[in-house]
């Protein structure tokens, strides 16, 4: 019988579109490459802390701003403080909307501890994954706290619950970085 429909290959024997190499399902392994997990959970805690102070800020600065206002117009801008709720739930989904989506990957308090998330093929994250990150994050804290923490203790890759629903992985950045295919 001849070959006669189109090749897909370079050589002759390779597997139809596939070039012969086994699918990619995760670029990260945590027993064939321990040192991108090493201490991720301990220092993505320290992360989390250093994010919630870069977050307060401007929320801070804002209450802070309306007060003054009600004082100079005699109580008439103490009407705005009912922005700060919804306008603290937007500054927090933009606010990981563009750092986990942006060229590093990360928050500043990701960055300041050395780490970056990535998807589960190895390729960087994008404003609405970083979006969605954020969403599912302050979801499953708020509801499932002790469970939140639980998940990331039982698997290699130190994964918390949100990350396991998006396909995401927090790696050590100075590590990834180092390898082929990982630089951001």
């Amino acid at each position: 019988m001849s070959d006669t429909g189109p090749r897909y290959g370079s050589q002759q024997g390779d597997t139809w579109r596939s070039n012969g190499a086994p699918p990619r399902t995760h670029a990260f392994d945590p027993y064939a490459q321990p040192d991108l997990f090493r201490g991720v959970l301990a220092r993505r805690v320290v992360a989390f802390l250093i994010d919630v102070v870069v977050i307060s800020i401007p929320i801070i600065l804002a209450v802070i701003f309306i007060s003054v206002f009600g004082l100079v117009t005699f109580g008439l801008g103490w009407g705005l403080f009912w922005l700060i709720s919804p306008a603290t739930v937007i500054w927090l989904i933009v606010y990981y909307g563009m750092s986990l989506g942006g060229p590093h990957s990360a928050t500043w308090g990701m960055r300041m501890m050395d780490l970056q998330m990535r998807t589960f093929s190895g390729t960087p994250g994008y404003f609405v994954l970083g979006c969605a990150h954020a969403v599912l994050f302050w979801a499953s804290v708020s509801l499932l706290t002790p469970l939140v923490l639980i998940v990331a203790l039982l698997n290699g890759r130190r994964q918390l619950l949100h990350d396991l629903v998006l396909g995401t992985v927090v790696v050590n950045a100075s590590v990834a970085r180092a390898q082929v295919g990982y630089a951001g």
